[in-house]
């Protein structure tokens, strides 16, 4: 009778962060496709079996063993009092590579000024848990009421603030909202079963998939470049860009040039190149990173 292959369980969130995460995923080496409404979408490594779902419950789901790992915000393992091991942190999100924020935003023409205002008021949000502490840090007694969507169309008529997961503020904005209070900030995390990783097969497996992941965040603002320099210049292209302070240097058949090279930012190389070029450099191929593993 033969064994059959393991396979570890992976959660990976639904919903704005699922196209984010499928793409660091992909660059992690990892195609998932999601192409379909199927909650199980395909993977090319048949040692995972993936399941989309709200990032709200991954953390739930790891706790119980339902799933191996998975990967969703600190909000959501905070909220649900989650006891998970915690692997890595992955800062991005859908709109930027910054952490999303929970802020108390009032209407813009509001009387409620601090938090110390919100004492007897009602609130309406997704994260009840987060916003019951935070109001019991300030001392403040409030109605907290949970909120199955669209939160910022509740005030003023329904409620006298909401608590709200934020990016870029746009949305606040839009609906004549201010920010009173942030409550947290909040990256996507990578975390475990800890009974999973007990097992020697599953826990080695999660950490390769956490190295690659890493790897691929890690490269995301970052790109490659090649050049060939006479050697005579090497040094005061060093000394001019600072950046390329540790480059690979590699001597070349004509003894009189080498070939430099090095990772730099992204949103430099146009500012770099023609100081490159400007010393000498010749042959400069600027290419694209998947990962950059430390």
């Amino acid at each position: 009778m033969s064994i059959p292959n393991p396979i570890l369980s992976v959660g990976l969130p639904s919903g704005s962060l699922q196209e984010p995460t499928l793409a660091l995923f992909a660059k992690a080496g990892f195609n998932i496709n999601s192409s379909g409404r199927s909650y199980r979408p395909p993977v090319d490594d048949p040692e995972l079996t993936i399941r989309l779902l709200r990032a709200q419950e991954i953390s739930r789901y790891v706790e119980h063993g339902f799933l191996d790992c998975g990967l969703t915000g600190k909000d959501w393992i905070e909220e649900n009092l989650s006891v998970v091991e915690l692997l890595c942190e992955l800062t991005f999100s859908k709109a930027s590579s910054k952490p999303t924020r929970w802020v108390i935003a009032v209407p813009e023409n509001s009387d409620i000024h601090s938090v110390k205002d919100l004492q007897g008021k009602r609130i309406a949000t997704e994260a009840v848990g987060l916003t019951r502490k935070f109001l019991a840090q300030h001392g403040v007694a409030a109605e907290v009421e949970f909120s199955w969507g669209a939160t910022e169309v509740k005030v003023p008529d329904l409620v006298d603030a909401i608590v709200d997961v934020t990016e870029t503020g746009s949305s606040l904005r839009a609906n004549k909202l201010r920010v009173l209070e942030t409550i947290m900030e909040s990256s996507p995390q990578f975390i475990a079963n800890k009974a999973t990783l007990a097992d020697d097969w599953k826990r080695s497996k999660i950490e390769k998939i956490v190295l690659l992941l890493k790897g691929a965040l890690a490269a995301r603002d970052k790109v490659g470049l090649k050049m060939n320099v006479p050697k005579e210049r090497l040094q005061e292209l060093l000394q001019a860009l600072p950046a390329l302070r540790n480059p690979t240097i590699s001597t070349l058949s004509t003894l009189d040039w080498v070939a430099v090279e090095t990772i730099i930012d992204e949103r430099t190389v146009r500012e770099i190149i023609p100081q490159l070029k400007a010393l000498g450099a010749e042959g400069i191929i600027e290419y694209p990173l998947n990962k950059l593993v430390y």
